[in-house]
This record gives structure tokens, sequence and C-alpha cells, in this order.
């Protein structure tokens, strides 16, 4: 194909028109991931230490960005001492780090529930050395967790979807409603302690206002070319890129791949507004917010503790809703914490708990704001990098 006519074709956000050989030459047909890079979601292996195979489940914690900021230190033995890679944080979308340690959490949750399917009992102390300054440039190599083992673990059913958990970033299937009584079940079963405090709705009402904040909020990060450029450096192409990297925000459709493949793939700028890509990032954003079935949140003060006892919450919230069939989306945009977004920030606070947004650690805060509903078709696991990788022994 002529680069002119390509670009045309770009150019209307649409490779409808390119014969299927031409895909096929530039290596783009095959839109899954790599099975070597998803080898984390068939669990511990031939491992056979204890920690080793718990830390194993934990990597498949949820994470923003799919960062896997974690450090796993097993150089003490009968202890698992959890650390922050430093290189792995978000400045720009999450300048304070609290999102990343909302990923914390679940990874210390996914842990004790590893353990415990072992026969270990664990000991979680968090901060053992204080906690993480506020700004990120002052983080240091402190501890997140003290986990120390003992004898006595009680297997916890919702470990048996630890490995089936996947986040659907897809469009959800609006023919099929979430009824009310399956939210009640979601939120039931996966009660906070205070405190902290989950909450939702499938009603019509809040709906539409729910929504647009979701797709408003999409297109301030998308339009703030610093939170922009955050994720397009962490974007993986094709799969010789998401096998060499295993994290970041993996793309193997063909639309993508193809651009990248004829050096259309601009990475040292957001994309222009009106472009391709910039229509292709926005029309996924919309779609997300435009179909989601419901939102169920998590709420509460906004210290340290609270950033890992919220990760710890969100990522059983999310085995539950593996285990009722309905799909469990972050929308995350309208809680961060970047100037640009303030209005929405306001806003999220005003929609959920109809209160101002909070100006202290102590007052209520969205720590979590998802999307829920039913996804059509299997939902892919998320690439993550090898075991050896988050050990330090």
């Amino acid at each position: 194909m002529q680069r002119r006519k390509f670009i045309r074709l770009a150019g209307g956000g649409t490779l409808a028109a390119a014969t299927a050989g031409t895909l096929a030459a530039c290596g783009v047909v095959d839109p899954r991931f790599p099975a070597e890079a998803l080898e984390a979601w068939k669990g511990p292996v031939g491992e056979t230490d204890v920690r080793r195979r718990a830390v194993a489940y934990a990597i498949t914690a949820p994470n923003s960005h799919n960062l896997q900021p974690w450090l796993a230190d097993l150089r003490e033995e009968g202890v698992i001492t959890l650390r922050t890679d430093p290189a792995r944080v978000l400045p720009q979308t999450d300048p304070w780090g609290r999102q990343i340690l909302i990923g914390h959490g679940a990874f210390i949750e996914l842990l004790v529930m590893a353990l415990a399917q072992q026969g270990v009992a664990s000991d979680v102390h968090l901060w053992p050395q204080g906690e993480l300054p506020g700004a990120l440039k002052e983080w240091d190599d402190r501890p997140v967790a003290r986990i120390t083992l003992r004898p006595g673990g009680v297997p916890d059913p919702l470990f048996a979807q630890v490995l089936l958990r996947h986040t659907p970033k897809t469009d959800f299937d609006t023919n099929r409603p979430v009824a009310p009584a399956l939210l009640a079940q979601l939120l039931g079963r996966t009660p906070a302690a205070a405190p902290l405090q989950v909450g939702g709705t499938v009603e019509a009402g809040p709906l539409p206002a729910l929504r647009t904040l979701c797709w408003e909020s999409a297109r301030v990060e998308l339009l703030t070319p610093r939170t922009m450029m955050e994720s397009i450096q962490l974007t993986r192409v094709g799969p010789a890129e998401i096998l060499q990297h295993r994290d970041g925000i993996s793309i193997n459709s063909p639309f993508v791949r193809a651009v990248s493949a004829l050096g259309m793939f601009d990475r040292s700028a957001p994309p222009a507004e009106g472009s391709a890509a910039y229509r292709n990032a926005m029309g996924r954003f919309e779609g997300h917010s435009r179909t989601a079935m419901g939102f169920v949140w998590i709420t509460g003060p906004n210290t340290r503790t609270d950033q890992i006892q919220t990760g710890r919450l969100y990522v059983r919230q999310q085995l539950q809703a593996t285990a009722l069939g309905v799909g469990m989306h972050p929308m995350s945009q309208a809680v961060q914490e970047f100037p640009e977004m303030a209005p929405h920030f306001e806003r999220v606070h005003q929609l959920v708990l109809g209160r101002p947004a909070p100006r202290t650690a102590q007052d209520a805060t969205v720590q979590m704001f998802c999307r829920i509903g039913h996804v059509s078709g299997e939902v892919p696991a998320t690439p993550r990098r090898p075991l050896a990788r988050f050990v330090r022994t």
C-alpha cells in the first residue's frame, strides 16, 4: 500500500480498507498477547519455596498503569519485606503516590491469601520504619510492610479467583444491565472495615452524570501533554515490545500495530488533536464511559495506611466480581490529584459523597472509582514480568 493511501486510512480512523495480506505482511493479524508474557497467570509453576510461591501469586495484583512497582525482600528468614521500586511511579498522574500504594495493598492481600493457601499465617506490620513522605521525590528505600510468617493459615474461598481475575479494558454489553441484587451481592460480600466504606449504584438516575464525569476527566488526562506523555512512554506496541517489557500499557490491535510498523506511531509528543491516534484514544475512553452499566467505589480517609487498606479491599472486591461474573474496571482519572484535574476531583466527591473534595488526609476521599458491567467474550490477562524481577534474595 502506498504511504499516502495508508495515511488517509489512518486519518479516517479505520483499517477496514486495508487488505488482509497487507496486515499480515506487517505482522499485525493476531491480536493476542505473547504467551510468554502471560506466564505469571499459570501460577508458581516449579516453585517449591513457600515465600516465592506466595509472591508469584501476588504479582498478579491490579496496579496503576501496570507498573508492577513491588520489590519483595526475602533475605530475612521467615519474613517478606515489601518495598517500592522507586523507578516505577507516576509523578504526573499520581504525584503523591496514592495509586501506587493502593497497588501495594492489593499485592499484600494476594500475598496473605497465597500464604494462607499453603497453611501459613502472616502478621502484616505496615511502615516498620515510618510512612513514606508525601512527595514522590522524597521517597526512599524504607519498607511499606514487613510480613512475618507463622503456622496456621486458613485458606480463603476467594483465592480460587486469583488467577482468573482480569481487568476488562473494553466496552461493556449495554444490552445486559447489572441487576440491583447482583450489586448488593458484590458490595455485601466484600464489606469494608472502618474507616473505609464501599458503595455503588446501578440506578438509571445517577448513571448519566457519572458516565459524563468519566469521559470528561479522561479527556483532561489525554489533553494534558505531560500526563498523556506518561502513558505514551509506558505503551508497548506489538508482540516484541510486549514480551521485552511485560509491563505498562500493552496494545496488540491491528490498527496500532500497523501504524507502529510503518513508523507512524510517534512517542515523542502527544497525538495531535484530530489525528488518528487522538481519535483512537478518545474513542476508547468514550466507549468505556458510555457503556458503564453501574459504578462501585471505596471511600475513606487518605493516610498512607488507608491507601494500603484500600488496595487490600479493592482486590477482594474485584475477586468477588470475578466470582459473580461481573466486569470491574477502574476509571481512575477523576480521582487523580494533578492540578488540571481539580474540577473533576471536586465533582467526583460531590457526586459520590455529596461533599467537597478533601482538604486534609482525615477527610473522606474517593479512593477507588470503578465502572461495572458484563463483558462479551473473554477478558485477556495483562502481561507480568518474571518472578525473579520482583525478588531480592
